[in-house]
């Protein structure tokens, strides 16, 4: 499938993607020593919501804005107080007139000590993340193949981060180079967390990609996933995405019981149908 992100900005997928990831990059500024994060395939950092890819698959409605509207119970409305602000101004009707990427996201979480590392290889897309992420010491932005960035990045300097494999899938031998750049990145840096995107479609296929990602031996492996139930046919003749998870290796201690209190509201909230469904279990098991 092709996932260019400009068409899907503030979608349910980056709702429960960004909560998620905020909570990782939280997590990871408790401590003093600085730490990295590292995006192999950013985009361009933040998205015009009334741009013309944005008006053909207006998806952030069921997405950021019912976010946006909604009042959370206190214990998740906790969890979400550091995304929250990243998202930027709004409109006099409450709608965001932009929607941040994760580079974005990371910018407005980190501290003055911690690095960005981004990589974009689109011409046209790193041209506009340059310009979204602004003059800012903390970061590097390279132009290249993010698998092999990734490669030469790792370990980094600070021995602590977060890495996000997040590719848009517009080849059919992505999930395989996923795989692999996520193996080889465990042999140069084993303690590292890793947050690895990905758009579900075939319950088979994903079992392929579940058990290729098992079978790397690593520990540690959270899968976490939302499902808002199907979505209505497209002009071109296909559902939108109704499903989505990420695998996060070596995730901190707490992110299983945040998980538990964001997926069950967040799934309510974005459901297509009002019920939706969510997956909050160990892929490999905890050492």
């Amino acid at each position: 499938m092709n996932y260019r992100h400009a068409f899907h900005a503030g979608s349910f997928v980056d709702v429960f993607k960004h909560a998620v990831l905020a909570r990782i990059l939280v997590y990871l500024g408790r401590k003093e020593t600085p730490f990295r994060f590292l995006d192999t395939h950013a985009g361009a950092g933040r998205y015009d919501l009334t741009s013309a890819e944005a008006r053909r698959s207006p998806e952030w409605r069921d997405g950021v804005a019912r976010l946006l509207t909604a009042s959370p119970p206190e214990p998740v409305a906790a969890l979400l107080r550091p995304y929250l602000p990243a998202i930027g101004p709004q409109g006099a009707n409450g709608a965001p007139a932009s929607y941040p990427g994760s580079p974005a996201i990371a910018q407005a979480i980190l501290r003055a000590d911690d690095r960005i590392a981004l990589c974009e290889a689109h011409p046209e897309e790193h041209a506009k993340l340059v310009s979204a992420m602004g003059h800012d010491r903390r970061l590097a932005i390279v132009a290249t193949d993010g698998f092999a960035a990734l490669n030469a990045w790792l370990p980094p300097k600070e021995r602590r981060g977060l890495v996000l494999i997040d590719p848009p899938f517009e080849t059919s031998d992505e999930m395989a180079r996923v795989e692999e750049a996520l193996a080889r990145a465990l042999r140069k840096w084993p303690t590292g967390v890793y947050a690895l995107w990905r758009p579900i479609r075939e319950p088979a296929q994903d079992a392929h990609v579940l058990n290729s990602i098992a079978a790397l031996g690593a520990p540690d492996i959270l899968r976490l996933e939302i499902d808002v139930g199907p979505g209505a046919v497209g002009p071109h003749g296909q559902r939108p995405l109704a499903r989505t998870g990420l695998l996060v290796v070596n995730p901190p201690h707490t992110l299983m019981d945040e998980a538990r209190i964001l997926l069950p509201w967040l799934t309510k909230l974005l459901a297509r149908d009002g019920r939706g469904a969510h997956v909050c279990e160990w892929l490999t098991p905890p050492r």
